[in-house]
């Protein structure tokens, strides 16, 4: 294990199933890291520590944790980890307590979140496309079941988050087309994370079933053309068969997952997908490009929120 000291600190703001896993992987290593969550999350870590629960190793790290954002002053990195209905304020608060040369890392699904971050006033805010399939069994617990890697750009402040991910044994590409890999990165949460979550299904179910795959090919299909008339080069991913194959590759690697927006639904909690189908949906209506399933599923997994708000308020 690396001395602490000779680690940048870090703050973790948003301690999911993504926080958890990559801010535990960083603290594992022996970086300094305080993570910002709910109080369950306190309450748990600071008896037992963060249970990291992967494919490689069970673990209980030592952490600091705090319920309050101020406990993310002086930090050096932060990895903004919250849902992005949340970017907007989370930013705002962080802006009044960071140094002007901390470095905030989006660790978030969706392609316009940096916007966002630096529209509220964050100085220095970079993009990281994220790969892993983990969940919250209970407050503290990470439950890894499959990948765990990052995708930076490639300047300075970006390279330097990355050398950082690398050291604590995480999987980092460093590339020059950051904004491909996002898009590429959205085309995958297209193609799985509504589907999964009206399905109930795990991404290994959707990939096999012929039906629903030609739903999901539907969906990338439109997908990539508002990514064309948006100006997005992706490449060899223009073409449908490659995105194909892509959203297939990541369905068979990653059997097991179970999409953030199903996890979200599940546990009665507002999910991202504003951010996914839904903003392919509102730029396809924006620059005259029907997107009728994107905005078939966007549709039903807001009707399924409204649904969950409804019943949890008839409880309380």
């Amino acid at each position: 294990m690396s001395n602490s000291a000779a680690w940048p600190k870090v703050a973790v703001v948003g301690a999911g199933a993504v926080g958890g896993y990559f801010g535990g992987m960083l603290a594992r290593a022996g970086a300094s890291v305080t993570f910002i969550g709910r109080p369950a999350f306190v309450d748990a870590v600071k008896k037992h520590g963060l249970f990291l629960d992967t494919l490689q190793f069970q673990e209980h790290v030592r952490i600091e944790a705090s319920a309050d954002l101020s406990a993310a002053r002086g930090a050096e990195i932060v990895l903004f980890c919250v849902k992005t209905t949340d970017n907007t304020a989370t930013a705002k608060a962080l802006a009044s307590i960071l140094a002007s040369n901390a470095i905030v890392v989006s660790l978030q699904n969706g392609v316009d979140n940096v916007e966002q971050i630096l529209a509220a006033g964050i100085p220095k805010a970079e993009p990281c496309v994220v790969y892993v399939a983990a969940s919250v069994p209970e407050p503290g617990h990470i439950k890894h079941v499959g990948r765990g890697d990052l995708v930076f750009g490639s300047n300075e402040a970006a390279k330097k988050v990355a050398d950082l991910f690398s050291r604590a044994s995480v999987s980092v590409r460093v590339v020059d087309n950051i904004q491909k890999e996002l898009w590429a990165k959205l085309l995958a949460n297209c193609a799985y994370n509504g589907v999964s979550a009206l399905s109930r299904a795990k991404y290994g179910r959707i990939a096999a079933d012929p039906q629903i795959w030609k739903l999901v090919e539907g969906l990338i299909v439109e997908l990539l053309l508002v990514a064309k008339a948006v100006g997005i080069d992706l490449g060899s991913l223009e073409d449908p068969s490659e995105s194909f194959a892509l959203a297939k590759k990541i369905g068979t690697n990653m059997t097991e997952a179970l999409s953030s927006t199903a996890q979200d639904l599940i546990r009665g909690k507002r999910t991202e997908i504003d951010s996914l189908n839904g903003f392919i949906t509102r730029r396809g209506m924006a620059l005259g490009i029907p997107t009728p399933l994107n905005h078939t599923v966007w549709s039903l997994i807001k009707l399924a929120e409204s649904a969950a708000e409804s019943a949890s308020a008839a409880t309380k």
